[in-house]
């Protein structure tokens, strides 16, 4: 037995579609009432809900006020603090302390909230003491270690630069601060044979 298949008309679609389209209009008003947007703080552009605004951190069902200490300033992150000190300063727990230059030095990193000593001196605890440069010697431009090196033909002796002594048939070698035999000799102790 043939059963007729019913057409639906163009009459029809639109009437159903006009329906859903009226209960899908009810169920998002209905979710923006129950979805009230608090004062500081505006609607999502994606599904459904809400984000404060900057200077305001989300606090259960409302916006609080982010406080911000002297000498900072918001970053509009919604994670840690939501603020940084400005540069020159640190943070100490909730508040921005002044960072305290010794004398002989300058504020150093991207924030400015730690120092380096001016060329010419060294940390030592929290000063820049002078580097002692000897004779026969120069400042590196490494900030560890003593801060200088020997000149070519010198080597560092502790706190000195003595020459360096060349046996016969030697030659200072590429560093300049040791030497090597000239070709056929080889290195014996303190001579080349």
């Amino acid at each position: 037995m043939k059963t007729k298949r019913s057409k639906l008309s163009v009459f029809d679609f639109a009437v159903a579609f006009l329906l859903l389209f009226a209960v899908s209009a009810e169920l998002a008003l209905a979710q923006a009432v129950a979805e009230a947007v608090p004062a500081n703080a505006t609607a999502t552009t994606y599904g459904g809900g809400w984000e404060c605004v900057k200077g305001y951190r989300k606090n259960a069902d409302a916006c609080i006020a982010m406080t911000v200490p002297e000498n900072a300033y918001l970053t509009g992150s919604t994670y840690g603090v939501g603020w940084a000190c400005q540069r020159g300063y640190q943070r100490q727990d909730d508040n921005c302390l002044a960072v305290s230059l010794p004398e002989n030095a300058y504020l150093s990193g991207i924030l400015g909230d730690t120092w380096l000593c001016d060329r010419g001196y060294k940390k030592l605890d929290e000063t820049c003491a002078a580097i002692k440069v000897p004779e026969n010697g120069y400042l590196s431009e490494r900030s560890y270690e003593n801060g200088w090196e020997c000149d070519r033909g010198y080597r560092k002796d502790q706190a000195t630069c003595v020459a360096v002594e060349l046996p016969e048939n030697a030659h200072l070698d590429f560093s300049g601060h040791d030497w090597n035999c000239n070709k056929p000799y080889r290195k014996r102790m303190q001579a080349c044979i």
